[in-house]
């Protein structure tokens, strides 16, 4: 391995620019005035594949392409095991850059500055996954043999939803479904000393209410009082789903959740975390949370009821005395393992219907859903996994549990029967979906030796 993580060292500044050059790039998938700047994202990351020495391709999709990139054949002696192969996912598209007047930086002019580069995309997702990339560049470049057999897949929707990664698995599962797991590295760090493998994953599930009352907004001198408010029956209708300990009282709703065992409340307590710090960087009066966990547990950990908006009558300049004829609110619920996205949607919905009062009508609007996910923390590659992070970042890794949801995990494991590890490299405070992304460029160096060294882990682990 010492040419490897030499050829890393030796090649920063390079590695840096070129990161740069990648983040320039403005593609945002959410917005359709940005499809040229996709196209020409994808197809500069696969002729920079195919320089560091991959085989790379576009693949068309329904929307964005799929870059496709695998590591040359090696040739195998009758006899000799069998290698063991990995798929790397990432994605090449970001989130919209506004509002553009709090960046300190043009969002698509990336800079580097207080050791980190700055640049919409440079830590969600662009340069985490290009880390792995460099880590590749330098076993083909110093002509020292990989480990393992790679296929990198690099999607352009992941911030509208993959919304064709499915149908791409499955066009390509005679290919995907032989290797033995998954990489993906767009998750966070609590700190650039404090690595980490997240084991698991929120899930989620979201719908659209919307209360109707008159046939049209009303003069609310001349009719309110005679008839319902739809505004103030949404509002009590909500404010029925959460008691005072910060319990989700619809029926049913906890049944499948497991209880926190002692191991995992250990390894969440080694998290550094400081409830006051948190506070302030929240900028809210007081935490509240559900009664008995900590909130580290309540954000990772528990399942959650949000309102997400909430909507109803005149929002314009000064006043406008109307009863609205509807209210709108989008809610999304938080789901941990074993909750299933269609039965708690269905109990929400049933809990609804119940309480609705019989003044208005009630509409209700599924919207996306995805289960939590879980892998072993104990189970070989994830040893493998904290061996390389426990050498690159040379501190002891953690094991997270993320409130975050991610569904292409779930469809990785739906479609093609395989788990992923979750080795993430953005801190806290990369700004990620918020103006002055950043991604610092120590852990960008070390999620290469780190991404290097997990090839040698697992390759000593089980083979297909």
């Amino acid at each position: 391995m010492d040419a490897v993580l030499n050829y890393l060292e030796q090649h920063q500044k390079r590695f840096v620019a070129e990161l740069a050059e990648y983040v320039r790039f403005a593609s945002v998938s959410a917005q359709t005035a940005h499809n040229g700047d996709m196209s020409r994202c994808a197809t500069w990351l696969v002729k920079h594949c195919q320089q560091i020495g991959l085989r790379a391709r576009l693949c068309p999709t329904a929307g964005h392409p799929v870059v496709l990139a695998s590591t040359p054949p090696v040739s195998r002696r009758r006899g000799q095991p069998s290698r063991r192969h990995f798929m790397v996912y990432g994605h090449y598209d970001v989130q919209p850059p506004e509002p553009f007047e709090l960046w300190q930086t043009p969002p698509f002019e990336p800079v580097v500055r207080n050791g980190a580069l700055f640049g919409r995309g440079a830590s969600d997702n662009k340069g985490q996954h290009f880390a792995h990339l460099k880590a590749v560049e330098a076993f083909l470049k110093t002509g020292q043999p990989l480990p393992v057999d790679l296929t990198f897949v690099i999607e352009g929707e992941e911030e509208v939803g993959s919304r064709s990664l499915e149908a791409f698995l499955k066009a390509h599962r005679s290919l995907l479904s032989r290797c033995d797991g998954v990489v993906v590295s767009d998750t966070g760090m609590p700190g650039p000393r404090h690595p980490a493998l997240t084991y698991a994953l929120r899930g989620i599930v979201g719908l659209e209410i919307i209360v109707h009352g008159p046939s049209r907004d009303l003069h609310s001198g001349i009719f309110g009082g005679s008839v319902e408010n739809p505004a103030m029956a949404l509002c009590q209708l909500l404010a029925k789903v959460r008691d005072a300990q910060g319990r989700i009282t619809i029926p049913g709703f906890y049944d499948p959740v497991l209880p926190l065992s002692k191991f995992e409340r250990e390894q969440l307590a080694r998290v550094p975390f400081d409830a006051e710090r948190y506070r302030r960087f929240l900028g809210v009066p007081r935490l509240f949370g559900e009664c008995g966990f900590t909130p580290n547990e309540q954000r990772t950990a528990r399942p959650t009821f949000e309102i997400n908006g909430l909507t109803s009558g005149y929002q314009g300049e000064g006043s406008k005395t109307i009863v609205p004829a509807w209210a709108r609110a989008k809610i999304t619920a938080r789901l941990v393992p074993r909750q299933r996205p269609e039965r708690v949607l269905k109990k929400i919905c049933a809990f609804l219907k119940k309480h609705c009062p019989p003044t208005v009508r009630l509409e209700i609007r599924n919207g996306h859903g995805s289960d939590a996910y879980y892998v072993s923390p104990r189970s070989a590659d994830a040893q493998a996994a904290l061996r390389a992070l426990r050498e690159a970042f040379e501190a002891e890794p953690l094991l997270l549990r993320e409130g975050g949801s991610i569904p292409i995990v779930h469809q990785f494991k739906k479609v093609l029967g395989l788990d992923t590890l979750l080795v993430g490299l953005a801190l806290p405070d990369d700004n990620a979906h918020s103006p002055n992304e950043k991604f610092d460029l120590d852990v960008f160096a070390r999620g290469q030796r780190m991404s290097a060294l997990l090839w040698r882990e697992l390759a000593n682990g089980r083979r297909s």
